[in-house]
């Protein structure tokens, strides 16, 4: 865990939190503790002059260990027995609406949490990230565009260096209104960098570790029209959270032998996703990238996926040089070449994503 220096929750000093007993998980975010003398005199209710109950909300002095309770890393008290009993209830309901996962979503055009996700690398899952978002901002509505790769690429690509990244939302409880910095009208960007993989180790030691991302995000579902995940390409816990998050992925390809092939494992990802963690993530489009008509590879690559997901197939995005420019300088392409082939395809997927027209979901098969 990267170094940082907090308050404590307690005495008020100034410390660097080392270990993981000086951060401890709390309502609205975490409390930090300087030593174990002041995380004892939290846990008893002595800094605030009493617990309060989980249940029945009332100020309580704790006496026995049995008042004080960890639930799936978060922190719970109760007064008395009933208390604690309908505490642990109240627990044991939530964990089974987990299981069963959430009601399916009302879908319009396209789903409000966007995964653009692809297990191939360089398949233009970044550019097809950034330019979704920029394109749907442009059209007024409120996007958050999410990096969840350690890379930082989406940052870069949009001239950003932001002081705070979705490791501060996952790992310190940061708001992600309060960590996200606005970098165009009606979008605003939660960035990333190398802080990330000490989050995902994070992560891995937490119970519904796959879930953590969807709830930390939870404030900004509301915030927002629309939620863009930006996913790194690997077969890791932070896609898979990614993954939860959503509510539909658009899978960008590049009409190449091998991006076909990476497509199985996109598939048997989410069907995986919906099989075991119980999340009803969809295949909202598949995406052709770097299409060239001149090339036969090119042509039967778009049949091939044409004849597996019909109209699943969204139009391919031409291959120009511009697209490769635009990142260096940090703008999108709708800013760097607004007449260039590639932005006139991203704003037909734009207007496909906004507008429909409606299409039928699929749900992950097996190939």
């Amino acid at each position: 865990m990267p170094a940082m220096t907090e308050s404590c929750s307690a005495c008020g000093k100034r410390f660097e939190v080392q270990f993981r007993f000086q951060m401890e998980e709390c309502q609205g975010g975490f409390a930090f503790y300087c030593s174990h003398d002041c995380h004892g005199r939290a846990m008893r209710g002595e800094v605030t002059g009493g617990a309060t109950c989980s249940a029945c909300r009332t100020q309580f002095r704790v006496e026995l260990v049995s008042q004080v309770l960890r639930i799936r890393g978060a922190l719970h008290h109760a007064c008395s027995e009933e208390c604690k009993r309908q505490v642990l209830a109240e627990a044991e309901g939530s964990r089974l609406r987990l299981v069963e996962g959430p009601a399916p979503v009302a879908r319009t055009a396209a789903p409000a949490r966007l995964a653009v996700f692809n297990h191939k690398g360089g398949t233009g899952k970044t550019t097809t990230s950034v330019s979704i978002a920029a394109g749907i901002a442009a059209r007024g509505l409120r996007v958050l565009l999410v990096d969840t790769d350690s890379q930082g690429n989406v940052g870069v690509s949009l001239g950003v260096k932001a002081e705070k990244t979705l490791y501060h939302v996952l790992v310190m409880g940061t708001r992600p209104a309060d960590a996200a910095v606005c970098v165009r009208p009606n979008l605003e960007l939660l960035a990333s960098n190398e802080t990330l993989a000490a989050a995902e180790l994070y992560l891995a030691g937490r119970q519904n570790r796959d879930r953590i991302l969807r709830d930390r995000l939870a404030p900004a579902f509301d915030a927002y029209d629309v939620v863009v995940l930006d996913c790194s390409p690997s077969l890791s816990l932070m896609n898979q959270n990614a993954l939860v998050a959503a509510d539909g992925i658009v899978v960008p390809v590049a009409c190449d032998f091998l991006s076909l092939v990476g497509v199985r494992q996109v598939i048997k990802t989410v069907k995986n996703v919906n099989a075991l963690l119980h999340h009803p993530v969809q295949i909202h489009g598949v995406l052709p990238t770097f299409y060239d008509s001149r090339a036969r590879i090119c042509r039967d690559s778009l049949d091939a996926l044409k004849e597996h997901f019909g109209d699943r197939v969204l139009p391919p995005i031409r291959q120009a040089t511009r697209i490769k420019e635009a990142p260096a300088q940090g703008k999108t392409i709708f800013e760097y070449a607004p007449d260039s082939n590639a932005a006139e395809d991203y704003r037909r997927i734009v207007d496909l994503l906004v507008d429909g027209p409606e299409r039928e979901t699929i749900r992950a098969v097996g190939t």
